[in-house]
């Protein structure tokens, strides 16, 4: 289907002999802000890394069932990983800068995929760092170490620094946890204006959060997906009463 970016077909992750996620199936929507709710340790973090087999990094992990993004398993034998996660970009809890210039952090990925010309790299580096919503705030200084900057503008380089390889979509792990109220609006913001663009999945433990920026939303309790809608009927309608025990705060 053309509007659909992602499908889960009855996807599983085991931890060792603990099943994380049980058979899993969603389609997320092209050019759409989707956001994962639950409580701690209900699986939507798990499923978020198995978009770009994050999971493969660790130890002792088996997944089952496929994931189809544009139509193509990326679980198929054949799947160049590295090319995936170019598509796939992550953005992780706790900012990660590298501890290089704001410049190099930007460049850093477009450099690795074999662009060295500087008048590229300089376009790039402005294009992504505008996207972000951070180039007004650092262009005099690219040369600075981006490990100088607040935390909330790390997390804006982070996101620059992902927007640098052109991916598809985009991955957000609780994007804005560790930052204040100011940087947690412009990362809001940011994601708003990005999802014309991109197709975008967040992972949020606040649920003001998914509300305020996301199309759709899914929530996820102990390994299962429990209920998947509109954000808007997720949070005035919902059909289970699961879902409206864990928005109106009764447990979780």
């Amino acid at each position: 289907m053309k509007d659909i970016k992602v499908t889960a077909k009855d996807l599983s992750v085991y931890y060792g002999t603990n099943r994380a996620l049980n058979k899993i199936s969603m389609d997320i929507p092209d050019k759409k802000v989707t956001a994962f709710i639950g409580p701690s340790g209900c699986g939507k973090s798990t499923f978020l890394r198995t978009l770009n087999r994050m999971n493969d990094l660790i130890e002792h992990v088996k997944v089952e069932g496929e994931v189809l993004i544009d139509e193509v398993n990326i679980y198929q034998k054949n799947i160049d990983v590295v090319n995936l996660r170019k598509k796939v970009g992550m953005i992780f809890q706790k900012s990660n800068p590298f501890a290089k210039s704001i410049y190099d952090n930007i460049a850093f990925g477009p450099k690795i995929n074999g662009i060295t010309a500087k008048s590229k790299l300089d376009e790039i580096v402005e294009l992504s760092l505008k996207q972000a919503a951070i180039w007004d705030e650092v262009k005099d200084r690219l040369q600075n170490s981006a490990l100088s900057l607040s935390g909330g503008q790390q997390q804006r380089i982070c996101i620059a620094r992902t927007l640098a390889v052109n991916p598809d979509i985009i991955l957000m792990d609780e994007p804005a946890s560790a930052l204040d109220p100011i940087s947690t609006v412009k990362i809001e913001e940011l994601i708003h204006e990005l999802k014309k663009y991109y197709t975008i999945i967040i992972v949020t433990h606040n649920m003001q959060q998914a509300a305020r920026t996301s199309d759709i939303t899914a929530f996820f309790y102990l390994g299962e997906l429990v209920e998947m809608d509109r954000t808007r009927t997720i949070f005035t309608n919902p059909s289970k009463k699961q879902t409206e025990d864990y928005i109106s705060g009764r447990f979780g």
